[in-house]
């Protein structure tokens, strides 16, 4: 294996590739261990050494400090891997090792997220939410599924008569159809859908405020 190119990514890390192609990231001092430099080979057992120790021991720490701070999803820390220039495969094992521990579960993330935002956004807004972190739509829908189990229970007309009475809104007063349209995109921008909108401002009446 020939280390063909050697780059600075920081003052205490280099991009080592390989034969031309990106292979990993160290710190100068463990190039100098090993040996790194361009233009010479890598041997066998310090590319094994690297590989199979070095790099998932590290890929695994920097998983579990990431969590320690927040919650994420599996392709948000995959991503945030991803941007330490980690191998895919590093990655995977890191990923492997913390959803071992259960340190990340995305059903039980999108339940959380679900029980948190359920009666301030829409349940399409709150999909595409989620979808947006990377969650597979047959784990939103198990976790719909695991929420209403447990009693949970989202009434939408209600959420939107909320909203509206937050901006003054009175659907049986407001005669100027762009005031009403101003609303319905405001509402469609929540997620709401144009039936759950039309049945909650059509029920609504001046003496519900």
């Amino acid at each position: 294996m020939l280390v063909t190119q050697v780059t600075e990514l920081s003052k205490s890390r280099s991009k080592v590739y390989i034969d031309q192609e990106f292979a990993f990231v160290l710190y100068k001092g463990e190039l100098r261990l090993y040996h790194i430099k361009e233009g010479e080979e890598l041997r066998t057992e310090d590319y094994r050494t690297i590989m199979q120790e070095v790099l998932p021991k590290r890929a695994k720490l920097r998983a579990m400090n990431l969590l320690q701070g927040r919650e994420y999803t599996t392709s948000q820390l995959r991503t945030k891997l991803q941007q330490g220039y980690y191998p895919p495969e590093i990655i995977e094992q890191a990923i492997e090792y913390v959803a071992g521990f259960h340190y990340i579960d995305d059903l039980r993330y999108a339940v959380d997220y679900i029980t948190y935002h359920e009666n301030s956004r829409s349940r399409r807004r709150i999909e595409q939410d989620l979808q947006g972190k990377g969650i597979s739509s047959a784990t939103i829908e198990e976790a719909w599924q695991n929420w209403r189990e447990n009693g949970g229970e989202q009434d939408e007309q209600s959420m939107i008569r909320e909203l509206l009475r937050k901006k003054h809104y009175d659907a049986a007063e407001e005669t100027d159809w762009k005031e009403r349209q101003k609303i319905y995109a405001f509402l469609a921008r929540k997620g709401f859908s144009q039936e759950a909108i039309r049945k909650a401002i059509g029920g609504m009446h001046s003496d519900d405020f």
